[in-house]
């Protein structure tokens, strides 16, 4: 009967054991993965760099602390470390999507009040290319300012497709680059005519 007892016992045991042992958060872990997904479908990476790589690094440690745990042995598994790292990656991950979404909105200001700068900039390059002196070596001079005028012109056009994409990033970085062109030529342009009226 002793012998009965004890087995049972320790079937007991062994039940209650194995029953108690953690699991992997897996649903936490693929929501977490998702979430950073998501952020990172809106170009979190590109406006947002520094939140997005916290929230990636948030995801990795989490995913650590699981492949640790999954090393321990059976009854030593403790999750709770990780489950409370990935509950950390859902909020962090909107707190970045509504930083992305923020940003974006601001860049994309930015990038279309320099288009509308720079379009002014090149009516008045174009203005001044009609008051610039046209002498023989001013005709050359004109004729290349012209064609630079045609170029901005068409940066111009480029920036306003990718505002229209969504792509406020590289509109911004393109337009800043015209509007360095387009200020040159109007300094080149302004600093011709003075010198003719000085004659």
């Amino acid at each position: 009967m002793k012998n009965i007892m004890k087995a049972f016992l320790g079937v007991a045991v062994a039940a209650v054991m194995f029953t108690s042992c953690a699991k992997a958060p897996e649903v936490e872990i693929n929501n977490a993965k998702a979430a950073v997904e998501a952020v990172k479908a809106i170009e979190a990476e590109r406006y947002v760099p520094a939140e997005f790589s916290a929230l990636q690094d948030s995801l990795n440690a989490a995913l650590l602390e699981v492949e640790n745990q999954n090393a321990k042995f059976a009854l030593f598994r403790s999750y709770k470390k990780a489950t409370a790292t990935l509950a950390n990656v859902m909020t962090m991950s909107e707190t970045v999507k509504a930083n992305t979404e923020t940003r974006k909105e601001e860049v994309k200001a930015e990038a279309q009040q320099a288009l509308a700068e720079v379009t002014t900039v090149v009516t008045e390059v174009k203005e001044l290319l009609t008051k610039a002196p046209k002498g023989k070596e001013g005709k050359e001079a004109l004729e290349a300012i012209q064609g630079d005028v045609v170029l901005v012109e068409s940066f111009l056009a480029e920036v306003s497709t990718l505002i229209n994409n969504g792509d406020y990033l590289t509109a911004l970085d393109k337009v800043k680059a015209a509007g360095e062109k387009a200020n040159g030529l109007k300094t080149e342009l302004e600093a011709a005519i003075a010198k003719t009226k000085r004659r």
